[in-house]
């Protein structure tokens, strides 16, 4: 069962941390605050998180450098990132942000509902992958045990699968329907999240088919989940 997604907050200045809060707050999610560079690498390391919003502007290890271990960490270089910062250096500054991994870069004051509504199209994205992840970890379970029909509650082959294919089926209908959203948006790096997200659906949904009766025998190679 996916749980609330973590976002984590990034800003060494107490208010901006209060005023996310708020913002984000709608979104029914779990915040986790980090009041610098090295609290976020910390945390990152324990949990898992949908986004990550990132000051720029921060003493010692400023949101650039944070950036780039985060990118660096096998673990965390696939979350994304939105810098805010509350200054401008222009064309140049700006593509440093994209540089060090950004998928986004907003300057305050920003608007509320912009940031909110940035924010929930990646914890959107991060559910669907948890739900794809569970049900390939189902599957696989299942195919790697062995299970006898009738041994523990175990399911007939035909209705695990049955049951399978019928799961995947509502979350690749739960895709198509948000693909189909940010095709509208615009909005270039959440397209393309969701277009990874469509690829590991249909590797999952053709190792299905090849388990169904009468389409081959032998291993089936399971889409990578990272």
């Amino acid at each position: 069962m996916v749980q609330k997604a973590k976002i984590l907050l990034v800003d060494d200045r107490p208010e901006n941390l209060l005023a996310l809060e708020a913002i984000l707050s709608a979104l029914d999610q779990t915040l986790v605050r980090a009041a610098s560079g090295e609290e976020a690498l910390k945390a990152l390391l324990t949990d898992d998180f949908a986004v990550i919003l990132l000051d720029v502007q921060m003493p010692g290890m400023d949101g650039f450098e944070t950036a780039a271990h985060i990118k660096r960490r096998e673990r965390t270089r696939d979350i994304p990132i939105i810098f805010l910062t509350a200054i401008n250096h222009g064309p140049h500054h700006t593509f440093r942000g994209y540089a060090a991994g950004a998928v986004d870069y907003i300057s305050k004051p920003f608007d509320p509902w912009v940031l909110r509504a940035k924010v929930s199209v990646f914890v959107e994205l991060y559910m669907k992958n948890c739900q794809l992840r569970e049900q390939a970890a189902l599957l696989r379970l299942q195919l790697e045990q062995g299970a006898a029909p009738g041994v523990n509650g175990a399911k007939e082959p035909a209705g695990l699968l049955a049951e399978l294919s019928a799961r995947l089926a509502a979350v690749e209908e739960q895709a198509e329907a948000l693909s189909k959203q940010l095709d509208e948006s615009a909005d270039a790096a959440a397209v393309a999240t969701a277009a990874h997200l469509e690829r590991k659906l249909t590797g999952l949904r053709r190792a299905l088919d090849a388990l169904e009766p009468g389409t081959g025998e032998g291993r089936v190679r399971f889409p990578s989940q990272d």
